[in-house]
């Protein structure tokens, strides 16, 4: 069936949800519209399904939704009555059609017997991951697209270990989709499923739960005077689920508090920001200028679902300084461990998990500590493997797990990158440094003098057209093709293609296996010390270029990096 064919499917059907069939009305005298929303399907992955919302087989819908449940039903019915008993949790962020997204996934899977725990109110995606692990339910969904443009919504699946799902699980699920109609599939009635006790609401007591735990996770600061115990602070949610659970644990810890007023009401259209991405300094805009205005030392932001965690200083002549999530990730490595030995509960097998777009600096902070450095993949599921590993074996004590992107995680009560405990801990750590005098910004200079200068930058290659991930395919395809040894200039000394599982060492000629997960990224090793990656985004057109650069000062560096990403520019677009 082409897409013309399908589009009239859907148009046709006769109990077409009102708004879809609106939207599809609205629509037929635009072919490429109907090309794009009906050419395809959403693709469902390790990361679920994430895409632009509106009526069709590529968008998220109600029907997309439920035929994405339908799946995850089926592979939970597998596993037996007792998989189906334990249960779903199902939570949502600020995002628009989030509760009826959650709702269409839950009946859904209550049509299948399947019992659920909805959360009463947007809520954390990693209150989520701890809410698995706490009621013990054999997997979990979120609704939400992250920090993803309004447009977007998503559909995070998760397994019992709090962790998203792994690429066979996914592979099973895909293959139950694709043997039903999106526009047929059985959901149960509201009122049957909470009868029955298959729907169930969740809310505070899980919240308090997951707030002791996050408290767990301090860091046993000593000699800490008044002043920078009572740290001020402006905090923005960028209109999103962290709006409650962040200010409350920063309270709990002692810092003074001011919420962002406008960003702090939970609303989908984000009315206050150009992007939910805490990445781009522009959301901090509000906040930084509060914070100005009643003297604050710190801004924190969260995005919409309050897993990624942003931080921007303000420094004594009033300028302010971001620091970038490379930064506050390897600050937050050296202030762990500087703690933990003070106190002398440092462990002598402690370990730190990052990945290998991620700054080069964590591995020499961890080596010339005597810790053990993992790298793995994009995703925060594999830091998550990590630390499962970590507990069947016994063999080391995690300390840390960060994302260049603004992600992190201390503590094994989850196992996704939380923005809760994340706040907490930027927030203890400008305690720490404010009693030194210090800002984070001098935090980040001082560790620079005392590792060595690095800096990094990430680089997104939108890439358009009909069919734009075609198109990606096609770059990556390119770049494998090259041949060539050296980068502006740089020679290559090792290159690492994930998705043939080999590095070749071009000095000696060698190749051995990279050890990971296959997955499509380049990523090349410079005689100069410096690395550069390519990928292509997981859930969007792009191709996204990583530049990890070491030098000899902060110039040096930027430097190196406006030569690399102008030499892959030609090459990615």
């Amino acid at each position: 069936m082409n897409y013309k064919e399908e589009y009239d499917r859907w148009l046709t059907f006769t109990d077409l949800d009102e708004r879809c069939k609106a939207e599809l009305i609205s629509i037929r005298d635009n072919d490429d519209e109907i090309f794009s929303r009906f050419y395809t399907s959403l693709n469902f992955g390790t990361a679920g399904l994430r895409g632009l919302m509106g009526a069709g087989t590529n968008r998220m819908n109600i029907y997309t939704v439920r035929q994405a449940s339908y799946g995850f039903g089926k592979y939970i019915c597998s596993l037996g009555d007792d998989a189906k008993n334990r249960g779903v949790v199902i939570a949502f962020d600020s995002r628009n059609n989030g509760v009826r997204f959650a709702k269409n996934a839950a009946l859904t899977l209550c049509g299948l017997g399947i019992r659920v725990f909805v959360f009463d109110s947007l809520r954390p995606t990693p209150e989520l991951s701890f809410a698995i692990r706490h009621l013990g339910a054999i997997a979990g969904i979120n609704i939400t697209a992250s920090h993803n443009p309004k447009e977007y919504n998503g559909y995070k699946a998760y397994f019992e270990d709090g962790a998203q799902i792994a690429g066979e699980q996914a592979d099973v699920i895909l293959g139950h989709m694709q043997s039903t109609d999106p526009l047929t599939v059985n959901t149960a009635s509201m009122e049957e499923s909470v009868l029955t006790g298959l729907y169930n609401v969740i809310g505070k007591d899980v919240d308090d739960a997951y707030v002791k735990c996050v408290l767990a996770e301090q860091l046993p600061l000593s000699g800490i005077s008044e002043d920078a115990k009572n740290l001020s602070i402006v905090y923005s949610p960028f209109h999103g689920a962290g709006y409650k659970l962040v200010p409350r644990v920063l309270e709990a810890i002692g810092a003074n508090v001011t919420l962002q007023p406008e960003q702090s009401v939970p609303d989908g259209e984000f009315p206050t920001l150009k992007s939910p991405n805490p990445e781009e300094r522009e959301g901090l805009t509000m906040s930084i200028e509060l914070a100005k205005k009643i003297g604050s030392d710190l801004v924190i932001a969260t995005d919409p679902d309050a897993d990624r965690c942003a931080c921007a200083a303000i420094m004594p002549d009033g300028s302010v300084e971001q620091l970038t999530g490379n930064q506050v990730g390897v600050l937050l490595c050296d202030f762990i461990i500087e703690v933990l030995r003070q106190n002398g509960s440092l462990p002598d097998n402690g370990a730190v998990i990052s990945t290998i777009v991620s700054t080069l600096l964590t591995r020499k902070i961890c080596e010339q500590n005597g810790l053990k450095y993992f790298e793995v993949l994009t995703g925060f599921k594999y830091i998550g493997e990590r630390i499962a590993e970590f507990e069947r074996t016994g063999s080391n004590t995690f300390l840390l797990g960060f994302e260049e992107s603004y992600g992190y995680l201390k503590g094994t009560y989850a196992r996704d990158k939380d923005a809760v405990v994340a706040a907490m801990l930027i927030a203890q750590m400008a305690m720490y440094y404010k009693n030194k005098n210090m800002n984070l910004k001098q935090a980040i200079d001082a560790l620079y003098e005392r590792y060595g200068w690095h800096a990094e930058r990430t680089v997104s290659f939108s890439i358009s057209g009909a069919q734009p991930m075609e198109q990606v395919a096609v770059i990556m395809k390119s770049l494998r093709e090259d041949g060539g040894d050296n980068v502006a200039g740089s020679k290559i000394s090792a290159l690492r293609d994930y998705k043939s599982s080999v590095i070749k060492d071009l000095v000696t000629g060698t190749e051995s296996k990279t050890g990971l997960p296959v997955s499509d990224v380049l990523y090349y090793e410079l005689e100069d010390g410096c690395s550069v990656i390519v990928r292509p985004s997981g859930t969007e057109p792009k191709v996204k270029l990583y530049v990890l650069a070491v030098g000899d000062s902060s110039k040096d560096c930027g430097d190196k990096i406006d030569k690399y990403v102008e030499f892959f520019s030609a090459k990615l677009q």
